[in-house]
């Protein structure tokens, strides 16, 4: 195997126009498909990230009054595959500031998880109720800081003990007080909000988790996804894809043809040199091998030109870049196809003729 790599090095160096030519065909074709299809792919995934944000992925649950759905369906949602978070809220109600009597109102809500963190809250180690304000509301009640009481018109109070930051697929809650509660406490809720691991999970998580809410009446309880969201990433990905799938083989088999026909007419215009190794003993398959694996040096090199080039102008006009997945088949695809272009010279190589091809007229 070395000698046939230091074969094939030193037969590249000794027809430099004819390799200089692969290279720069093969460098071409890497750098066309950057600057089509992969600003369009890393375009479709800048595009695609967006769209999968964690709102395209929540699964939204709203019980009415009377439905039966309690705190406990938490821990049965939980148990679901797939599930990045999950998470129930009772129904509003309202606070004041526990020292301004008669004060500016705010809406409150249990909040039933299994996971505080994703919230950025923390429940009470001593079993105190604490009350988590956003924003908004803590400028409605009237506090100075994240800190002080809250209380409800039933006269329930709890004690302020930092800020909740509404993720964006809880902003329809806001502005709110959140008090936090263990869902073992089996209460009613109206809202469940549950996040998929993946937008694909969706359409088959929403069912799953309507037959574990254990609702007793279910024509109170309404189940909504982002199916729109959903329908939009679907055409976006098939057709984007689609498309770059498309170019990208139809310009793989161009630079494939180019590769063959370049070989072609090497092999012609250097018959004789195959002829004499035949002569000195080479069997068909080391030729064939001798001028794939010439290919295939040659192809590695223009891919990685190529993706060097390609790369730098897209970074230089601020384009985005496709990722790694993308770029790694890509640079195996191409030296694939050019390698695999020269196996048909190759064995028009390997079945020259020592005594014709040797033979002085």
């Amino acid at each position: 195997m070395g000698s046939l790599l230091r074969e094939s090095i030193a037969s590249a160096k000794s027809q430099p126009v004819a390799s200089t030519l692969t290279l720069l065909v093969i460098a071409g074709m890497i750098f066309a498909v950057l600057m089509t299809t992969g600003r369009a792919v890393g375009a479709e995934q800048r595009v695609l990230q967006s769209i999968d944000s964690v709102g395209t992925r929540t699964i939204t649950v709203t019980a009415q009054e009377g439905a039966g759905v309690t705190s406990e369906a938490i821990e049965r949602i939980a148990s679901l595959d797939n599930i990045e978070w999950s998470g129930a809220f009772s129904s509003s109600f309202d606070t004041v500031n526990a020292t301004i009597p008669g004060g500016s109102k705010v809406a409150a809500r249990f909040v039933y998880t299994l996971d505080l963190r994703t919230l950025g809250l923390r429940s009470s180690s001593d079993g105190e109720q604490i009350g988590f304000p956003s924003p908004e509301a803590r400028s409605t009640l009237g506090l100075a800081e994240y800190a002080g009481a809250v209380a409800s018109s039933d006269g329930t109070t709890a004690g302020v003990a930092g800020r909740y930051d509404a993720p964006d697929f809880l902003q329809s809650l806001s502005p709110v007080l959140l008090v936090p509660r263990d869902p073992s406490e089996n209460e009613p809720v109206s809202r469940i909000f549950i996040v998929a691991a993946s937008p694909g999970d969706v359409l088959s998580l929403a069912p799953a988790v309507s037959s574990v809410l254990g609702a007793a009446d279910t024509s109170k309880v309404q189940v909504e996804t982002s199916s729109e969201l959903l329908q939009l990433r679907n055409v976006i990905d098939g057709q984007l894809g689609s498309f770059s799938r498309g170019l990208v083989l139809a310009l793989l088999g161009v630079t494939g043809l180019i590769v063959s026909v370049l070989l072609y007419g090497l092999v012609m215009m250097r018959r004789k040199d195959f002829g004499r190794r035949r002569a000195l003993g080479a069997t068909r398959l080391f030729v064939i091998a001798l001028l794939t694996l010439q290919t295939f040096i040659l192809a590695a090199a223009g891919v990685a030109s190529g993706m060097t080039l390609g790369i730098t102008a897209l970074v230089l006009t601020s384009d985005p870049i496709p990722d790694v997945r993308f770029i790694a088949a890509l640079a195996l695809l191409a030296i694939l196809s050019a390698s695999g272009a020269a196996v048909i010279p190759g064995v028009v190589a390997s079945r020259r003729q020592p005594i014709r091809e040797l033979r002085i007229p």
